[in-house]
């Protein structure tokens, strides 16, 4: 009888262990990582989430989301990585590992800044654009690529070549900081008529601790969120009441008089011959995805892109413990490759306190 039972219960533990072990399901190799495509409505659909910026830590964000999309929701989705060797390493702008994941994207989700790719890599996110891919575009995407050559065919993408990709595609680049940067978190506000679109299905107030951008989307595009400029860094605390220069026109408003757009959509025609359905957001640096309700607007945002049917209330809940780190330069973390990302993330970088004054 003894031995039955501990038969039983090693058949019950190994069973057990079973969604735990699907869940640690991954591919990895230099520069990138890929989840299988598992069941629900995103099956047979390929999700490619860049990460390359210096600042907001997309390289903790873009296999979280890549996470969710996958194991809650059947995406298959590959998150490429800028590296050095395989060692990530979001400085190093001239980097993208496994560009050619591209070639079978079926949508995009962007965590970009600065970026000077290779021809080939270029290439690859080029003809990805141009098949009319939808894409999701994060924080400083509005200013992805910087420094590719005059004589490069994809110049056109550098952020200072007439608003470059950001504003041509994505409807805004770099302006300014509209909030106090570290200083003057974000609220947002539903756009008056974008209460009842589909792509903020179960989206509710989001906080943010990141600052607003200035923004100005095109007339081309529908504004979902504002976003509230508060006096400090927590959610309950009061709206700013300063007022701040526009960088167009240089005359003064409130920085809530009015607000900011921060979400907005588009669809844009692309030298494909095709349209692109786009959301960006200004938000999202990987602290401002503890909100549930931003992961949210992502994830609607590949559903919607995509043409699938927006979940009333998507499941966006991490698949592992969300920790991530403080947005700042210099303080990713050191020495992973790109399977160290699919887990729990070690200990946050710390910056070392000021130096004393001698």
């Amino acid at each position: 009888m003894k031995r039955h039972l501990s038969l039983w219960a090693a058949l019950a533990a190994l069973v057990l262990a079973l969604p735990a072990a699907a869940a640690e399901a991954f591919t990895s190799g230099p520069g990138w990582l890929e989840f299988p495509a598992g069941q629900g409505p995103g099956a047979g659909k390929h999700v490619v989430l860049l990460a390359g910026d210096e600042e907001y830590r997309s390289e903790e964000s873009m296999p979280m989301l890549a996470r969710i999309l996958s194991e809650r929701h059947g995406f298959k989705c590959t998150v490429l990585f800028s590296h050095d060797d395989g060692v990530i390493n979001p400085k190093n702008g001239a980097s993208l590992g496994k560009p050619q994941a591209l070639g079978s994207a079926d949508a995009l989700v962007l965590g970009l800044r600065f970026r000077k790719w290779n021809e080939d890599a270029l290439k690859e996110f080029d003809g990805a654009l141009n098949r009319g891919v939808p894409i999701v575009a994060t924080r400083t995407s509005t200013h992805a690529f910087s420094d590719i050559p005059k004589q490069s065919p994809y110049a056109w993408y550098n952020w200072n070549n007439q608003g470059g990709f950001g504003r041509k595609v994505l409807g805004e680049t770099w302006v300014s900081h509209w909030g106090k940067h570290k200083g003057e978190a974000t609220r947002t506000a539903v756009e008056a008529g974008a209460e009842k679109l589909a792509i903020l299905n179960g989206v509710g107030q989001i906080f943010g601790d990141t600052d607003v951008y200035e923004a100005y989307p095109p007339a081309d595009a529908t504004v979902l969120l504002r976003g509230l400029v508060l006096k400090g860094m927590n959610p309950e605390d009061p709206l700013s009441e300063r007022a701040k220069k526009r960088a167009t026109d240089k005359q003064e408003q409130g920085v809530n008089s009015p607000a900011m757009a921060v979400a907005w959509t588009r669809e844009v025609p692309n030298a494909g011959g095709t349209k692109n359905r786009v959301l960006t957001t200004t938000m999202a640096s990987a602290s401002d995805l503890k909100d549930e309700s931003l992961r949210r607007l992502l994830v609607n945002g590949v559903f919607w892109g995509l043409g699938l049917e927006v979940p009333a209330k998507a499941d966006v809940t991490p698949v592992v413990e969300w920790k991530p780190g403080k947005y700042s330069f210099d303080l990713f973390q050191p020495g992973l490759r790109a399977e160290g990302f699919a887990g729990v993330l070690p200990p946050q970088v710390v910056a070392p306190p000021p130096a004393k004054k001698k």
